[in-house]
């Protein structure tokens, strides 16, 4: 595929293009990919499974440090997924979140209670109004997701061993004037779900 800039043709991004790009612009830190506004270039062949799982053309990208590079130049405009550079903005494919929380670190107690989660790629998020914990029930089965915000619309989908733990932790308050059972961080509430929907 190649895209047409001007009446001239222009390579169609690759992975290699798009991480020679993010090398240059991550240099000095974390990427401002809010501040950048490329043309669409099109879409790559890459996905992110639900387990955090990143491929390319089919093929899982066994390299941890071009993963970690990738996720750090991820933008959700809308529902869709890109990896955004100073020069190319591309669409991925999101299975469900692109990150995965696998474990976080609890210190202090009820309302004082702080949560750190630490992401399969090394981001760290403190849960709090900023950073919301929120989870979804499948509406046949039941099934919880639950997630927590990373950063700017990315959540992580939190992995099955982090949210046993964090029902471990879990207490009754009071959530729109409905009895909940939750998890607190930083001063905020974060709602699991209903009490009279307990067993």
């Amino acid at each position: 595929m190649t895209n047409t800039t001007n009446g001239e043709k222009t390579p169609a991004p690759s992975a290699d293009s798009i991480a020679q790009a993010a090398t240059k612009a991550t240099k000095k830190g974390p990427p401002p990919v809010h501040l950048w506004n490329p043309e669409f270039c099109g879409d790559l062949d890459m996905r992110i499974a639900r387990d955090g799982t990143w491929f390319y053309l089919g093929t899982p990208i066994g390299r941890k440090p071009l993963v970690k590079l990738f996720s750090s130049i991820i933008r959700k405009d809308g529902e869709d997924y890109f990896l955004v550079t100073p020069v190319e903005k591309v669409g991925i494919t999101v299975d469900d979140a692109p990150f995965v929380a696998i474990d976080f670190q609890v210190s202090g107690t009820g309302r004082d209670q702080i949560i750190t989660f630490h992401t399969h790629v090394d981001d760290e998020a403190v849960a709090s109004a900023d950073n919301p914990i929120r989870v979804e029930r499948d509406p046949k089965t039941g099934e919880p997701s639950p997630y927590v915000l990373i950063r700017t619309n990315l959540e992580a989908l939190i992995d099955r061993k982090s949210f046993y733990r964090l029902v471990d932790l879990g207490v009754q308050a009071k959530h729109d004037g409905v009895d909940w059972f939750g998890v607190w961080s930083s001063g905020t509430f974060f709602p699991i779900i209903p009490v009279a929907e307990l067993t």
